[in-house]
């Protein structure tokens, strides 16, 4: 028994979901989204909940899904209604970010600016050295920050580059220590 996958999956007021072919729908306040099913998983949609069940509970390989896509809609059901963000901190002297429309420039430390292309369904905001990334598509904004992120990943002696809010960084010490035998 999947311990995840048997919770039911609760529908805020004006959410609707619905099945069309091999897709789920949901439509909520702040837009829609669509995932394509799996035969091995059983969906039951009602007004108030959406509950996830597998067709054979003997085969492990099926049962895999079950948490998966409980998991999937859940995070499809929460971003229609609250959406998802994620915040990156720049440090680094002279290292800044800029929004050009749909583009982030970023200045950090190369002899040329960056020009990144923000997906269509996320929008980023820059305030000061923070730029916050979000959308109602949970992969896909944990995605463009990871990219965003990757354009310079931050380095272990003094801590320059890209990095999410929450994150830490494991320091190194540097000549000095070499010099203290």
């Amino acid at each position: 028994m999947s311990r995840l996958g048997k919770l039911p999956i609760e529908l805020p007021q004006g959410t609707q979901a619905k099945i069309e072919g091999d897709f789920i729908l949901i439509k909520g306040a702040k837009g829609e989204l669509k995932e394509k099913t799996n035969k091995a998983v059983n969906i039951d949609i009602s007004e108030k909940e959406i509950v996830v069940s597998v067709k054979n509970p003997d085969v492990k390989k099926e049962k895999a899904f079950w948490g998966l896509y409980r998991s999937l809609i859940n995070n499809m059901v929460v971003g229609v209604n609250e959406g998802f963000e994620k915040k990156l901190e720049i440090n680094g002297v002279g290292y800044k970010a800029a929004l050009q429309g749909k583009k982030l420039v970023l200045n950090v430390g190369f002899s040329h600016q960056v020009d990144f292309e923000i997906p269509e369904g996320i929008t980023a905001q820059v305030e000061g050295n923070v730029i916050s990334v979000s959308g109602i598509d949970k992969q896909l904004v944990g995605e463009t920050a990871a990219q965003i992120r990757k354009v310079k990943k931050p380095e272990p002696y003094k801590g320059k580059g890209i990095k999410y809010i929450d994150e830490q960084i494991r320091r190194k010490v540097g000549k000095a220590a070499g010099k203290a035998d």
